[in-house]
């Protein structure tokens, strides 16, 4: 799988990542190849969507996105933070643009991850980070247990994040978003085979590729109907066809992230 799958971290990030800790996870054979920005999208603002929070380093170069769940929660996918410290970490909100200075920079004070992840092609692809201060910006809903009807084949999702804009593109420096529909459980499992779990996964995208997200994307929010209803994760490239991306099936793990919240 390592060089045909990608988790949609940035390739910058990943190699920061190697360099600080060897042992990661993400470095492992068995892990995916590094993350991409919104492929085929359109630009959007924090200001439309102001739960989409950037997940940066400690210097501010933002690798994966999430989701402020709560005024000091923020969902994103364990490969995105697994080997990182709570320090090494920071979540930006309210800054449309990679390079801008406005919003709010928040501190991590605690970083939990699926006790049961190993890599992102295996499930359990979620974490919650938990900020030192509040964020001052609209939480998104999120998905219970009980929403699993969300997930009808051909219903529109939609994607959003800074990553890559073609599978060997650099980053955008805009939010950018898309629409996609939601690929049913076999659909998906033809794509992807063994490596498709559909009780921890969902499947997003067309079946002629062109629309999907990239490296820099993991850990952002899948929307479905306005509510978080996945966590993007991994896939096969970006934007090809008959490989739609993958997310973490946020039903699953809903109670869980509630725990968190509550915490």
């Amino acid at each position: 799988m390592f060089g045909l799958t990608r988790a949609r971290r940035t390739a910058a990030a990943l190699a920061a990542s190697v360099a600080a800790a060897a042992t990661a996870l993400l470095t492992a054979p068995s892990a995916v190849a590094a993350p991409e920005p919104v492929v085929g999208g359109t630009t959007t603002t924090t200001a439309a969507y102001p739960f989409v929070m950037q997940i940066t380093d400690s210097s501010g170069n933002q690798f994966c996105g999430g989701t402020l769940v709560a005024a000091r929660k923020v969902v994103t996918a364990a490969h995105c933070v697994v080997g990182e410290s709570a320090g090494s970490v920071r979540v930006v909100g309210g800054r449309t643009y990679l390079n801008g200075t406005d919003g709010t920079v928040g501190k991590v004070s605690r970083i939990w991850i699926h006790p049961d992840y190993t890599d992102a092609t295996s499930g359990d692809d979620v974490a919650v980070l938990t900020l030192s201060a509040s964020m001052p910006y609209t939480a998104a809903k999120y998905v219970s247990s009980t929403d699993t009807g969300v997930y009808t084949a051909g219903t529109t999702a939609r994607i959003l994040g800074w990553g890559t804009t073609s599978e060997s593109g650099g980053s955008s420096n805009q939010l950018r978003t898309a629409t996609v529909p939601i690929v049913s459980d076999a659909g998906c499992g033809t794509s992807y085979g063994s490596d498709f779990v559909a009780s921890d996964m969902v499947c997003a995208g067309y079946s002629s590729g062109g629309v999907d997200t990239c490296q820099g994307d993991s850990g952002g929010p899948l929307l479905i109907g306005g509510v978080l209803a996945g966590i993007t994760s991994w896939g096969n490239g970006c934007a090809e066809a008959g490989h739609p991306g993958v997310y973490t099936r946020l039903t699953t793990f809903s109670s869980l992230v509630t725990a968190q919240v509550n915490s």
